[in-house]
């Protein structure tokens, strides 16, 4: 283990220690706080039963994840492009993350269905903040001599986007899509709260209706191994991408 993984690793373990011997000491009944050995073993144990609704969640935060980065990037181009349309898109960017998801979330669902429609887009909307605008600072903070220099060259937008700009923007779009995907799960699940026949968070609902609490710990378990797995990926992916990081 090496040395940046190894002060969190301690963390946690410490952490998990102090809550296993609290509520065994405190004999915490298990529909209040069960302990930690407990949700793993419920995690792994009933993984048949919560497979088939992670899969569901899954689904709907990677093409949460795709339309938002699908998205995000022209809009990005777009506002750099045209400080004047930037000053007219920045107060709706802002909006959308101002105003709480719990608001939209009926809204959505009575709009779109109780399908997967509206939990990828309360996924959408909350992904695509954090790429959209990571990325524009991205563009923003290239260097200006750079910038003369490909002037000075003649080179078009076009050819000073795709050889300069983009890939001075890269790590800090990277950077947008970390938080993204980590972030990604808490409109899915929302959505699934308000209204849904599958997927963790109406596993969740369901399972605290029956005071099983160590389940709903277990789908929480699920969504954080998910978020982590993402979010791994997405470090994979920059490393191959950016070479000269």
């Amino acid at each position: 283990m090496n040395r940046v993984n190894l002060p969190a690793a301690i963390l946690v373990v410490l952490i998990l220690g102090v809550w296993e011997a609290a509520v065994r000491l405190l004999d915490v009944p298990l529909f209040i706080l069960p302990p930690p050995s407990c949700i793993v073993w419920t995690a792994l144990i009933r993984a048949p039963l919560i497979f088939p609704h992670a899969l569901v969640t899954f689904s709907e935060i990677l093409m949460g994840v795709g339309l938002a980065v699908i998205t995000a990037i022209p809009l990005a181009v777009v506002m750099f492009a045209r400080p004047a349309l930037e000053k007219a898109f920045s107060p709706f960017l802002v909006a959308s993350q101002a105003i709480p998801v719990f608001a939209l979330a009926p809204l959505l669902v009575v709009w779109l269905g109780y399908g997967m429609a509206s939990k990828v887009f309360m996924a959408w909307i909350i992904i695509f903040f954090p790429i959209c605008v990571s990325l524009l600072e991205g563009f923003k903070s290239c260097d200006p001599e750079f910038r003369i220099l490909f002037r000075l060259m003649g080179a078009s937008f076009f050819n000073t986007l795709t050889l300069l700009y983009w890939p001075w923007a890269l790590p800090r779009f990277f950077a947008g899509l970390k938080v993204g995907v980590g972030v990604a799960g808490i409109g899915a699940v929302i959505g699934e709260w308000v209204g849904a026949q599958k997927g963790l968070g109406f596993f969740m609902i369901q399972s605290n209706a029956r005071l099983r609490v160590d389940l709903v710990f277990a789908a929480i378990l699920w969504l954080t191994a998910m978020g982590l797995a993402l979010w791994r990926l997405t470090g994979i992916l920059e490393k191959i991408i950016i070479k000269w990081k």
